[in-house]
């Protein structure tokens, strides 16, 4: 069947008929002949479908694109006579055009309206943080009472992964910085014939800063971020749904452990770090500056008081209760999507060294107050 044989076109009726199979199969034919009528420029055209025999989406969408192209001129377009079919296939495809050819409507933005609306998407999480945090201490007050209800296991298994695990990575980091800093300041201290001073700036930089830092930000890299994807990965699974279905809270279960047990272990990879840390730079200094190991080890606990060395430990709870609560609150928020997994993996990762650097900067400012 031909277009012509589709299609008659009376333009003293301004009647289009359709007749036959509108299909895939015709529709190049039916193009063609459609777009060389002569169509007048205003007025009313009827489209009357009372003898098509099969239409399919692309003949629908054909009738339908013809319509809107002659609304467009300023005709108005008349569908009558379709069979049943044909026009329930018409509505179909007219809805979805419609759909795809509306646009939502754009709201003019500015700097401040950006800024605004991104502060308070922020503090409305942090609000949803805090008050995670508070059930997770009230689940902890709770279990004070219960001994028994507490999950060493899992956090042996914590303590494990955290801890043990990273002490290579942790030893590795430690002491190429104390290597670099060393380097860095020797250079400066060997052109005025201070070498023996490195100890002290040595000690003082790596116990009260760099070895807790640097250790937070590994940790937050490392264990924050396996902290979320597990969670994440479980609660993607509905692990989680089932353990509240069995009577089990997941901050018992799940979250305390994760917690408490970096809680435990950062201190003690931060006392690592430090060992390491001033290792490098002893090294360094012996090999550069020509300070033995003894001058060293003996000018040490001179000149390096105890209090930052304690300093630098006090710090190291505080990095993990950040780097615990935020991963383990990531991955709590976790949608149901491989890619909330991923995004909120960064989200971990990125938003606990930002804190763990703001929470460095307020205890310098508080120990400057205190001449500590």
């Amino acid at each position: 069947m031909t277009a012509q044989d589709s299609i008659h076109y009376d333009s003293e009726k301004r009647q289009f008929n359709c007749r036959g199979d509108w299909d895939l199969a015709h529709l190049p034919h039916l193009q063609t002949f459609i777009a060389n009528i002569p169509w007048p420029r205003a007025g009313e055209i009827t489209v009357n479908g009372e003898s098509v025999c099969k239409m399919d989406s692309a003949g629908a969408w054909l009738i339908v694109q013809l319509q809107h192209n002659l609304k467009k001129k300023g005709l108005h377009v008349l569908l009558t006579h379709f069979p049943d079919e044909s026009q329930k296939l018409l509505h179909i495809i007219e809805k979805k055009m419609s759909d795809e050819t509306t646009l939502p409507e754009v709201k003019k933005t500015n700097l401040f309206s950006i800024v605004g609306a991104s502060t308070v998407v922020q503090l409305a999480e942090f609000q949803e943080y805090l008050v995670f945090v508070g059930r997770l201490t009230y689940e902890a007050l709770r279990l004070i009472l219960y001994p028994t209800h507490w999950r060493w296991k899992s956090l042996a298994s914590v303590l494990y992964r955290t801890g043990y695990q990273g002490l290579p990575i942790i030893a590795l980091l430690s002491f190429l910085i104390g290597v670099v800093l060393t380097y860095q300041m020797g250079l400066q201290l060997r052109n005025y014939g201070a070498n023996i001073y490195i100890v002290d700036l040595l000690g003082l930089s790596v116990l009260r800063e760099f070895a807790p830092l640097i250790t937070a930000i590994m940790v937050s890299g490392r264990t924050g971020s396996a902290f979320t994807a597990s969670i994440g990965m479980m609660k993607l699974n509905q692990e989680i749904d089932a353990l509240t279905t069995l009577g089990v809270t997941p901050a018992e279960l799940l979250l305390l452990p994760r917690i408490i047990g970096l809680f435990i272990s950062l201190p003690l990879l931060t006392m690592w770090s430090d060992i390491f840390g001033v290792l490098g730079g002893m090294v360094m200094s012996n090999t550069m500056l020509g300070i033995t190991w003894y001058d060293f080890l003996h000018r040490f606990p001179h000149v390096i008081p105890l209090r930052s060395f304690i300093i630098g430990i006090g710090k190291a709870p505080v990095f993990a209760l950040i780097i615990a609560s935020i991963g383990c609150f990531q991955g709590v928020q976790v949608k149901n999507s491989a890619d909330s997994v991923g995004l909120n993996t960064t989200r971990s990762v990125v938003l606990a060294i930002f804190f763990i650097i703001v929470a460095d900067a307020i205890f310098s400012i508080i120990f400057s107050k205190m001449k500590l």
